[in-house]
């Protein structure tokens, strides 16, 4: 049996100042080039949106944190 890696697109698509959807972390390639990619090309976007993801949790925190 074939998985299918799903989108994580979360229908919140607006990009931030460094063309990171806000809504799943992808860039903007990543993005666009989602449905012509390979499952493992998949998971390594996944992966590196997860990254950027906790990476900006913890921007977020330090920020409000330093105020």
């Amino acid at each position: 049996m074939i998985t299918i890696v799903q989108s994580p697109c979360v229908r919140n698509c607006c990009l931030n100042e460094a063309d990171i959807c806000v809504g799943c972390f992808r860039n903007l390639q990543e993005i666009s080039r989602w449905s012509l990619v390979d499952n493992p090309t998949k998971m390594a976007i996944l992966a590196q949106a997860a990254e950027r993801r906790a990476l900006g949790r913890k921007v977020v925190k330090g920020d409000a944190g330093d105020q």
